[in-house]
């Protein structure tokens, strides 16, 4: 059971010299702190919970009850808290405000960009504030979160679809609309007696058919473009398909240096899920001849001389990649792009007879829930290895045949 009372650790001292006080939160025989603003001179003015020996000693003790019982208060509003690490508790209490009315759909979604922004998430805070300049653009302004409900929502996305948005736009837009909705109300900012998106459904995703053949990937790897940007993205798009369909951002953050075994888990997913879902498999020797290629010896990453952003370098090379495949005269040439290469080495080793789950495994895909029989299968690298080399092998034959 979850414990919260007032605490100063006489080891950690700033550096004006004076002592924090703190919210010390016990949970599952482990102990997170949240620094309050108020302080003392010394840990022996800080004696079993109070204050004493200052002046105003008083008035700061009232003013410290008054935090312990509003954190008490935010404890008492999480649903069950032991599924939840101290940590995890600690953060979603500080994150609490107090139940109010006031709270507004901005207001959620501002901090919930910035926390994004924070943990490196750029390109999705990017499109949350898209979708929260729309449904201002609705709305006329910023509403309050009570004030939304299942009829805002459902014109919100007949709103979305009049003005000419693709179905897939506009579900990205009312997904993104849920989740700040969905993030107030674990916040305990306002509660609803009938959710606003009880009768919305999300509908099925297209699927996009971007898998090439195999005849087309070795096309691309045995290809010699006379343009830098189109050999820096053919090397890029076979690096993704040797190592599993690595997407780009994780692939550029890899340090190759003495490295025979790739282990990292996706950027996509690494601060939005509990559970560690490291990815780890052998590097095979085509990727290591492409890494030696291009791999900074100070750093170990792959340097291409491009000084710019990352989603200027993400544009450089899709259109290198989308110029060489219509070079090539591609079939489907303008529906080539990095992601491909993902898409392709999935779909290759499918029809090659791999499992879907080793599959998931390589390229970090979490296990569908509809088959919960494999939440018990633990997938070790020596199967990732061999399906690999299976589908790498099945990819070097193309190239004896001819």
């Amino acid at each position: 059971m979850a414990t919260i009372k007032l605490a100063l650790l006489r080891h950690t001292r700033a550096k004006d010299g004076t002592y924090k006080i703190r919210i010390a939160i016990g949970h599952k025989s482990t102990t997170h702190y949240i620094v309050t603003k108020y302080k003392v001179n010394s840990p022996t003015e800080f004696t079993g919970g109070i204050v004493v020996r200052i002046p105003g000693a008083h008035q700061m003790n009232i003013k410290l009850r008054a935090l312990l019982d509003d954190y008490e208060r935010r404890l008492e509003r999480v649903p069950d808290p032991d599924v939840y690490s101290c940590k995890q508790l600690r953060d979603l209490l500080a994150s609490m405000r107090p139940h109010s009315t006031a709270a507004t759909f901005a207001q959620v979604s501002e901090q919930y960009r910035a926390e994004l922004t924070e943990d490196g998430r750029g390109a999705y805070a990017a499109m949350l504030a898209n979708s929260l300049r729309l449904f201002s653009e609705y709305s006329g302004g910023d509403v309050f979160l009570s004030e939304i409900g299942t009829d805002t929502i459902t014109n919100f996305e007949r709103w979305l679809l009049r003005r000419g948005l693709s179905r897939a736009y506009t579900s990205m837009n009312m997904s993104m609309v849920r989740t700040i909705v969905n993030r107030a109300i674990r916040a305990q900012l306002v509660t609803y007696s009938v959710h606003p998106f009880a009768y919305w459904k999300r509908p099925t995703d297209e699927e996009r058919e971007l898998d090439i053949s195999p005849e087309d990937v070795a096309a691309i790897r045995d290809a010699e473009p006379r343009l830098k940007k189109c050999r820096v993205a053919r090397d890029l798009f076979m690096l993704s398909y040797y190592l599993g369909g690595i997407n780009l951002i994780d692939l550029l953050a890899v340090d190759f240096r003495n490295t025979s075994v790739l282990e990292y888990v996706r950027h996509k997913s690494r601060n939005t899920k509990r559970t560690d879902k490291r990815i780890s498999f052998t590097i095979q020797p085509e990727a290591r001849a492409i890494v030696d290629k291009w791999m900074d010896k100070k750093t170990g990453r792959l340097d291409f001389g491009y000084k710019f952003s990352y989603r200027n370098f993400l544009q450089y090379v899709t259109r290198g990649i989308k110029a060489l495949a219509k070079e090539l005269n591609l079939p489907d040439a303008r529906r080539v792009c990095y992601y491909s290469a993902r898409k392709s080495f999935v779909q290759h080793g499918f029809d090659l007879g791999v499992s879907l789950e080793v599959l998931e495994y390589c390229i970090g895909q979490s296990v569908k829930g509809n088959r919960p029989i494999f939440n018990y299968l633990k997938i070790m690298r020596k199967h990732a290895d061999k399906a690999m080399r299976l589908i790498l092998d099945n990819l070097a034959q193309i190239g004896t045949d001819k």
